[in-house]
């Protein structure tokens, strides 16, 4: 059975790999273990060891602590099978971090207007 902590460093990793646009086989091969490995780290299916977190946190260019935050004690502590957090993950949507990757790629002066025009956009909606 999956742990809650588990699961949630799992996503973390995927989310972060998506973020700097890497695939499994990329961070599998930076990491040297197989792509197989990776999704099942990513699926919270494995546990990640502290010295393979560690080369993963090197490969993502990423403290490891950023694969536990937004983790509060009260979800670690769940019995496995309550799973951690709201059942709406927005990172977990392709779409979703496909959007906020494109985003951070516009120029700063060009994002402030876009986040002006989706902010007027959402309070007419």
């Amino acid at each position: 059975m999956k742990h809650p902590v588990d699961v949630h460093v799992g996503k973390r990793v995927r989310h972060r790999r998506w973020m700097v646009g890497m695939t499994q086989q990329q961070l599998a091969e930076k990491v040297g273990i197989k792509f197989q490995q990776i999704q099942k780290y990513e699926t919270g299916m494995n546990r990640v060891s502290a010295s393979r977190l560690w080369d993963i946190a090197d490969a993502l260019e990423v403290p490891v602590a950023f694969f536990f935050e937004g983790i509060d004690q009260a979800e670690a502590d769940m019995p496995m099978s309550e799973g951690l957090g709201p059942k709406t993950d927005l990172l977990a949507d392709r779409e979703a971090l496909e959007l906020v990757r494109s985003y951070y790629a516009i120029p700063e002066a060009q994002r402030r207007r876009l986040f002006e025009l989706a902010r007027v956009l959402s309070d007419v909606a």
